[in-house]
Order: structure tokens, then C-alpha cells, then sequence
């Protein structure tokens, strides 16, 4: 099967489901706050709840630079089988805490594991698909992070009607056995067909050189600096949404968040798929006649997430859901798109590497933001935050535009 025609998309269609368990199993927290608290009190506090999601978020963050560049020497598949058998096994644990501080630490873990997912998952399509056809399966693989966070945003509604303990548990089983699905059908991509061949693949001291040369290389890139900006910038306002989203809709909707929840998940999942087919078609044609076609792309979905920000922090009522929507169109334009516009400035052999820095800063950038946010939520001033945003995505898309030439 794996040297068919039809494999590379059916990689795709596997790393899909991996992609919707990995922020899924992050995303259920952040609507399950009310029935936690109950069983939970530290939850009741807002900017304890927020530094419960940015552990995650820094331990996700420190470990990214590491999990690419494992993910550029070792097995893609037993790294990514691996990663998904542990995060599904502390989502399970988490059904069985009871004080905050065990769930903290199983947060801790969980950024550790999840980390190791997304520079070998996308390194992989990356190998599989050309340019022809690399912005629409890599925007293809980030719906089904849409699809994880839309599926999350029902944790409340599924805890409201049995118990968040069973939530967690009942979705981690899920994760255990799908990685056991991915032994049997997942493959790397043969060595002799891969772009540039990475000849060493062991630990050695001689790796561990290679590891810092690479870095070396990578950030004496001026392309890469810009990069690095314009992917953690929007970062501040996509893990703005992710994990602040619901209680805003929630203080704007004035509904509950077992309807709250869903509807900005699923608010954000749709558009952003509906972004990222948009996005990942309009770049694969435009790059062929132009190769600042996924730069242009990218930026026109960016731009359109400057007026959204603006209305979801001025704004209140059922506006804010158009406002989500429109979010969720241009970020899904602009994520369909980061690697692919990465692949046009660092060769294949150290992808991983460079997409885990991007991580490192673009997550570090989403726990400050969320730990920041969880500060204007105590004082009664979210949406100001939400719209304090749009600044610095203008300043991306400035620096964007200007200087990256692929």
C-alpha cells in the first residue's frame, strides 16, 4: 500500500485523526473549568485556571526546538505512534485526579508528549507531498486540529451529562487504541525518496554537534528571524481563541458554557477549514506562477483577522459569532501556509528542527498571552484584551510582506 499512488494522501487522512486527538485531548479543559471547580475549588480563580492551560503551553513551548530535532534523526512513525500513546495515557489519568496539582503536573506531561507530534507529523507530509500539492495536504492535516478543537469544545456538554472524570478517561482509551492503528498502517517515507538525505541517525556525539550546527545555521537565516516573527505573532491571538474563546462568547452570548463551548469551537472549526482549502488551493496554484504566492496567500488570511479581533474585544451579542468566523477563514489561510512557506527557505533535512523553533516561540508567545488574559478576565476586561491583539498581527503582516523573498 505504501508504494501506491493514493499513500501520500492516505498519510494525510491518518495523521488527520492524530491532529484532531491532539487538540481535542488540550482543548476539553478549557470548557470544563465550571464542572471541575465543582470537585476542584482552586479552579474558581480565573488566573489559576489560566496557569493551568500555560504549563501546557511552556512545557510545550521548551520542548518543541528538542522534539524537531529528534523528529529530523529518528523514525517519524514510532515518534509519532509513541507521542499519541502518551498523551492519550494522561488524558485517561486525568480522569482520575482529584487535586489541582496532579492535574498540573499530568498538564506538564502532556505538553511534553504533545510537543513531540507536530514537527514530525507535518516533516512527514512535507516528504510525501510536493509543492504541488504540499499547501493543500498540510492545510488539509491542520482541519483535523480544527475538528480536535470544535470535538473539544464539547467536553462541558459531555461532563454535564455524566462527569468530567469519565470525559477525560472515555477520550484518552480512544487515543491508546488509535496508536496501536497507526503500528500497523503509518510508514516513513523511504530514505532514497526523500528530498535530502539526512545520513546520520544516531545519537552520537557527532549528532549532538550536527544538532547545534543546524541551529547555528538556522538562526544566522535574516528569512528565518522574519519567519520566526510572523509565525509567533499570530500566535497571540490563535491561542487567544483557543483557549479564551468560550468565555468570551459565554460574557458576550450571556448563554452557558455547555453552549458557549461548542458553539465558538465549532464556530472556529468550520471557518478554519473552510480557510485552509481556500488557503492551501490558492497557494499550490499561485506559487506556480509566482513564488510569493504562499507568502500573498498567507497574508491576505492574517489581514483578515485584524477587524475580527477588533469586534470580538469592542463588540458584544451575536456579531462576535461572525467575527469568529471571519478569524477562523484567515487563520486557517495563514496556517495552511506556514509550512510550506518554511519549506521554501530550509531544505528538508532540518524542517523538523526549524518548525519545533517555531513552536518554541509561537507557543511560548500563546501560554504568556493566556496567562495574560486570565489576568483581564479576573478584572471584567477580556475583550479589550482580544482587541490590544490586532497591533502586533499588523506589525507580522508588515514585516511579512517586506521581506521575505522565497
Amino acid at each position: 500500500m505504501k508504494h501506491t499512488k493514493r499513500y501520500p494522501w492516505l498519510v494525510v487522512a491518518l495523521l488527520w485523526f492524530v491532529a484532531l486527538l491532539n487538540y481535542m485531548d488540550r482543548q476539553m479543559l478549557s470548557t470544563m473549568r465550571d464542572a471541575m471547580q465543582i470537585d476542584i475549588a482552586e479552579l474558581s480563580s480565573a488566573e489559576r485556571f489560566g496557569n493551568l492551560m500555560a504549563i501546557f503551553l511552556w512545557i510545550y513551548a521548551l520542548m518543541s526546538p528538542l522534539a524537531g530535532s529528534i523528529a529530523d534523526r529518528v523514525s517519524k512513525k514510532w515518534l509519532i505512534v509513541g507521542s499519541l500513546f502518551v498523551w492519550s495515557s494522561v488524558t485517561l489519568l486525568m480522569g482520575f485526579c482529584t487535586t489541582y496539582q496532579q492535574i498540573y503536573w499530568l498538564r506538564a506531561l502532556m505538553g511534553v508528549s504533545e510537543a513531540l507530534y507536530i514537527p514530525a507529523g507535518l516533516a512527514l507530509i512535507a516528504e510525501y507531498h510536493t509543492g504541488k500539492s504540499r499547501s493543500l495536504a498540510i492545510g488539509l492535516h491542520m482541519t483535523g486540529l480544527y475538528m480536535g478543537q470544535a470535538i473539544g469544545g464539547f467536553g462541558a456538554t459531555v461532563a454535564h451529562h455524566f462527569s468530567w472524570q469519565s470525559t477525560f478517561f472515555s477520550f484518552g482509551v480512544i487515543g491508546v487504541i488509535y496508536s496501536i492503528v497507526l503500528v500497523l498502517l503509518l510508514h516513513d517515507k523511504e530514505k532514497e525518496q526523500v528530498e535530502v538525505k539526512e545520513p546520520s541517525q544516531s545519537f552520537s556525539l557527532a549528532s549532538i554537534k550536527d544538532f547545534f550546527r543546524v541551529f547555528t545555521v538556522l538562526l544566522s537565516n535574516i528569512s528565518f528571524w522574519i519567519i520566526l516573527f510572523y509565525f509567533a505573532a499570530p500566535s497571540l491571538p490563535g491561542w487567544a481563541i483557543k483557549n479564551w474563546l468560550p468565555t468570551l462568547f459565554q460574557e458576550s452570548l450571556g448563554v452557558d458554557m455547555s453552549i458557549a463551548g461548542p458553539i465558538s469551537t465549532i464556530t472556529i472549526a468550520i471557518s478554519s477549514f473552510i480557510g485552509v482549502i481556500i488557503g492551501g488551493t490558492l497557494s499550490d496554484k499561485w506559487v506556480q506562477k509566482n513564488l510569493k504566492g504562499r507568502i500573498y496567500t498567507s497574508a491576505i488570511g492574517l489581514s483578515m483577522t485584524i477587524p475580527s479581533l477588533l469586534i470580538l474585544g469592542l463588540l458584544s451579542g451575536e456579531i462576535a459569532i461572525f467575527a469568529g468566523v471571519l478569524f477562523g477563514i484567515g487563520y486557517g489561510m495563514f496556517d495552511a501556509n506556514n509550512m510550506p512557506i518554511l519549506c521554501q527557505f530550509i531544505p528538508s533535512k532540518s524542517r523538523a528542527t526549524a518548525y519545533g523553533i517555531l513552536n518554541l516561540v509561537g507557543v511560548a508567545a500563546g501560554a504568556y498571552v493566556t496567562q495574560l488574559l486570565g489576568r483581564f478576565s479576573d478584572n471584567g476586561n477580556l475583550g479589550e484584551g482580544f482587541a490590544l491583539l490586532c497591533g502586533v498581527v499588523l506589525l507580522a503582516l508588515c514585516l511579512q510582506l517586506y521581506f521575505l523573498r522565497p
